[in-house]
């Protein structure tokens, strides 16, 4: 699990793709204070496993699966890529749950300056405009945010000067491709409100009475 808080951007280093997947090295520094072999590693929003590690580097080994879902065939060498390491129990949970499993990707619309904030405009998907609420949270390549506003299947976020410097969201251009999860319990109660197999006292008016939709 993960909060969001994106800890640095990390240069990729090197890709080689196979059937089997995808070997990501990424150059880094502040993750590898404490990192191991095994050790869970959100890079832009998707969960990794560490297999191996230098002194200034990670390498991971991507499935096909991941690739099928993200953004992540579309890297490039050179690349920034956010890196956050999994959250520890005895650390505030200053931006939200974060599971590194990723739902699908949005284009970048563009964006605008408002006051001292940008707003981030992005276009998802039709079948995940209804895990996205106003003023609820979502993780774009791995940065913990709010929606601002929502129009369809647009959805807009605002980020202040000193988060756009420590990820790679100011880097965006028009038509680029961004990971997305949505908000977790929002899939917890689909899954249970439309399961055919369990039995529930959940309607969509119990739902709607406290504030879940």
């Amino acid at each position: 699990m993960f909060t969001g808080l994106i800890e640095e951007q990390g240069k990729i280093k090197s890709i080689k793709i196979t059937s089997a997947g995808m070997e990501l090295t990424i150059e880094c520094s502040k993750i590898l204070s404490d990192v191991k072999e095994g050790a869970s590693i959100c890079i832009n929003g998707a969960c990794q496993s560490v297999t191996s590690f230098g002194k200034d580097y990670i390498t991971v080994q991507t499935s096909n699966e991941t690739l099928n879902v993200t953004n992540f065939r579309k890297l490039q060498v050179g690349e920034m890529v956010n890196l956050e390491r999994a959250l520890t129990l005895n650390s505030r949970l200053d931006g939200h749950i974060v599971s590194g499993h990723i739902d699908c990707t949005a284009e970048f619309v563009n964006s605008k300056e408002d006051g001292f904030c940008n707003k981030l405009f992005f276009k998802l998907p039709d079948s995940y405009t209804k895990y996205v609420i106003y003023k609820g949270s979502i993780a774009i390549n791995g940065v913990s945010l709010t929606i601002a506003n929502i129009d369809n299947n647009i959805f807009t976020v605002e980020l202040i000067p000193d988060t756009l410097k420590k990820v790679n969201l100011s880097k965006l251009k028009k038509g680029d491709i961004v990971n997305i999860e949505t908000d977790l319990f929002a899939k917890y109660i689909e899954k249970i409100y439309n399961s055919n197999n369990t039995k529930s006292n959940i309607t969509y008016g119990f739902l709607a009475e406290n504030g879940f939709v």
